[in-house]
């Protein structure tokens, strides 16, 4: 694998028009990109009705010193698997490392770790993720459905879900209010 193919770390962002539905608006951290495939968790929607101490109490972790924070629609796939977007200051055994900017962890561990205060110092709690098969992202960033931009930190833990898209399209130097969906002719 190239530099070039590899995306890890960046986030993708869907253009008005894109054809699947389920990611439509979609803001997505990119975790991992490689030859098997794509691996990235949604961090622009935040789950009705789920909140974090919700999910620790059904792992009866004690969550009382925490915020209650969202949980974010990480994607659809495996909607009730979950995950931790994290600064890198929390060296968990199982954390999948995105480059400089950001761990990804899977283990009740991390939980463990943030209910007792020894965990990360950012982090964002998300169930489901975003996935692709071999080739299959590439496929789709050739089309009109994908922006990609690079990865930030402070883009990712301290924006507000609900503006994520609009100010990682700044950052880029795009103004969203002004994307349209379809292509143009001449």
């Amino acid at each position: 694998m190239t530099q070039a193919n590899f995306y890890g770390g960046h986030f993708l962002l869907a253009l008005p028009g894109m054809e699947d539905m389920r990611f439509d608006h979609s803001v997505i951290a990119l975790c991992v990109h490689d030859a098997q495939g794509a691996l990235g968790i949604a961090v622009g929607e935040e789950m009705e009705g789920v909140r974090f101490r919700d999910l620790l109490d059904s792992f009866d972790i004690d969550g009382s010193g925490v915020p209650d924070i969202p949980v974010l629609r990480g994607g659809p796939v495996e909607p009730r698997r979950g995950f931790v977007l994290h600064s890198l200051d929390w060296p968990g055994q199982d954390m999948v490392r995105v480059g400089d900017l950001w761990g990804l962890s899977g283990s009740l561990d991390i939980l463990k770790a943030i209910a007792e205060g020894r965990g990360p110092r950012h982090y964002l709690i998300a169930l489901g993720y975003a996935g692709w098969g071999a080739g299959q992202l590439e496929q789709e960033m050739t089309g009109e459905s994908w922006f990609l931009a690079p990865g930030d930190q402070e883009l990712l833990f301290d924006t507000p879900t609900r503006r994520k898209r609009s100010a990682i399209f700044a950052a880029a130097g795009i103004d969203s209010s002004h994307l349209v969906g379809g292509a143009g002719s001449a």
